[in-house]
């Protein structure tokens, strides 16, 4: 079942990636060479963004730029099967916001991935492009739906209705007959997604949308591919670097994935960073009751919590009408919470009311998790995690696997242990194989990239960042550490961590490696 975005995304989902060197490993007549040259030489035609879609999530067409200047859309072709490259196409949606200093000093296009898998980059983008307005100045600032997500042939599985009823049941289940409806609604969700998007679910790995990135060099007529990927996104970043390393540019990984942990590794690493950041939140409201009434020390704090979802497991409470806050909602809602220190207060609010009998906020915070908006209508995060997640991810954990897991999540979290532990069934009825039990991303040979790395981060532990650095190889990976709270470390607004980012890449001083800023 979804659950929050993984730590990575071997198949966070959900999860989780030389253009013309590949294509010649791909056939070699003369058919497959002419699509090749069409292709790389295809135009983009830039246009007004539309209002993103309902698979996007929704909302406005992006405000203009703080400068005046407007966001402009395209689509790009891109082979549906990268073995296939002379078969079907797919569009890819792209965004751009032009650079905005003098030309002579423009260094190219910056190509984000925000993560997920299953975010659109469409959308996000310009939700936050005033925080990269410095680098603006010198780059293009371009982000994309990678392949299954948005605008960009998307996943579909099941409609708002059974979503509804998917993301409010029982997912930690108590007993045989809990567990076998579980499973039976996983299998449901699993059929609906392979009747509903069976064609474009072989085609959605995270080396599929590494391929994707390739084109979308030569496309933006870019020499070297200049990165900043998020989340998930380092995975992608790590597996385009292994896969065309002497095309990196200057790249940045924030908020690292893990890439030697299989999918139960990441999870119960999960488990232990969303724990972490509880525990954090718990000590920060101990130390501010006025602020935060929510208990006399750090411990009665996560006892309230505990007691709170054993509590709804027995009997959910109001939430959005007509829906009630179940366990899991609550449980989604505080992991939503603990993505970053800014919520904390939302989270206090919602434990508050929650405790009164009212869970309108925690489900509110859960909603957010889980791509749903105040109508009802969920954009495909969910079914496009779960499509990269288990497109990537060789694993298949039944539930006796689960069951044997279950002390050693518990021991990792009392709080989400069983949440996380149980999401791993995700994959076991999906229809295509996994990949690979992790994403490689050696990369010999390429140019630095900075890799950052945060103390306090719940959804990618700080420990995936050296594990990062390691796995890329001598000579490439470059750690920058943060000690914060939150996923990630430069949307922190950590003047630190800003300066050393934007040193590399607008003018491409490459910090010392083991950096630390607080």
């Amino acid at each position: 079942m979804p659950n929050p975005p993984p730590p990575r995304a071997a198949a966070l989902t959900a999860t989780v990636l030389v253009l013309l060197a590949v294509l010649a490993g791909c056939g070699g007549d003369g058919d497959s060479e002419d699509r090749n040259e069409d292709l790389t030489a295809q135009e983009l035609s830039w246009k007004d963004c539309p209002e993103p879609s309902d698979a996007e999530g929704g909302g406005d067409a992006p405000s203009p730029l703080p400068d005046g200047g407007t966001w402009k859309c395209a689509t790009m072709k891109a082979p549906l099967d990268w073995d296939e490259p002379e078969g079907d196409t797919i569009d890819l949606a792209l965004i751009r916001a032009k650079a905005s200093g003098a030309q002579d000093r423009r260094i190219g296009s910056l190509l984000f991935n925000f993560g997920g898998p299953g975010g659109s980059g469409v959308t996000t983008l310009p939700a936050f492009g005033e925080d990269y307005e410095q680098l603006r100045t010198r780059y293009d600032l371009v982000s994309f739906d990678p392949r299954g997500v948005g605008r960009s042939a998307p996943v579909e599985c099941e409609d708002d209705e059974q979503l509804d009823a998917y993301f409010q049941q029982d997912a930690t289940p108590d007993d045989a007959a809990e567990q076998r409806t579980l499973l039976n609604s996983v299998k449901k969700f699993n059929e609906a997604c392979e009747k509903n998007s069976g064609k474009i679910l072989p085609h959605v790995r995270t080396t599929d949308a590494a391929r994707d990135m390739e084109l979308m060099r030569q496309v933006l007529g870019d020499d070297e591919l200049h990165y900043f990927g998020i989340s998930y996104g380092t995975e992608l970043g790590g597996v385009y670097a292994h896969l065309f390393p002497g095309k990196v540019g200057r790249a940045v990984f924030d908020a690292v994935v893990d890439p030697t942990q299989d999918s139960v590794q990441g999870s119960l690493g999960q488990a232990r960073g969303f724990q972490l950041a509880l525990d954090n939140f718990a000590e920060d409201c101990a130390s501010k009751p006025d602020e935060c009434p929510l208990g006399d020390s750090a411990q009665d704090v996560k006892d309230r919590i505990a007691e709170l979802l054993k509590d709804l497991d027995r009997e959910p409470l109001p939430g959005v009408f007509p829906r009630e806050l179940t366990q899991t909602a609550a449980t989604s809602g505080i992991a939503q919470a603990l993505y970053s220190k800014d919520f904390w207060e939302y989270l206090t609010e919602g434990l508050q009311q929650a405790y009164e009998g009212d869970g309108k906020v925690l489900m509110l915070l859960a909603d957010s998790m889980n791509g749903r908006d105040q109508n009802g209508e969920y954009s495909n995060i969910s079914a496009a995690n779960v499509s990269v997640n288990c497109a990537d991810d060789k694993a298949r954990p039944t539930a006796d696997d689960v069951r044997a897991k279950l002390p050693e999540f518990r021991r990792a979290s009392p709080v989400f242990g069983d949440y996380l532990a149980w999401g791993m069934v995700g994959c076991t009825d999906w229809p295509v194989a996994g990949a690979a039990d992790h994403p490689d991303v050696s990369a010999p040979g390429a140019a630095p990239i900075l890799v950052v790395g945060n103390t306090g981060d719940p959804a990618t532990p700080y420990e995936g960042a050296r594990k990062m650095v390691d796995a890329l190889g001598e000579g490439v990976g470059v750690e920058l550490t943060y000690k914060g709270q939150g996923h990630g470390a430069y949307d922190s607004g950590n003047a630190c961590v800003r300066d050393a980012v934007n040193g590399y890449l607008l003018d491409g001083r490459v910090p010392p490696g083991g950096k630390v800023c607080s």
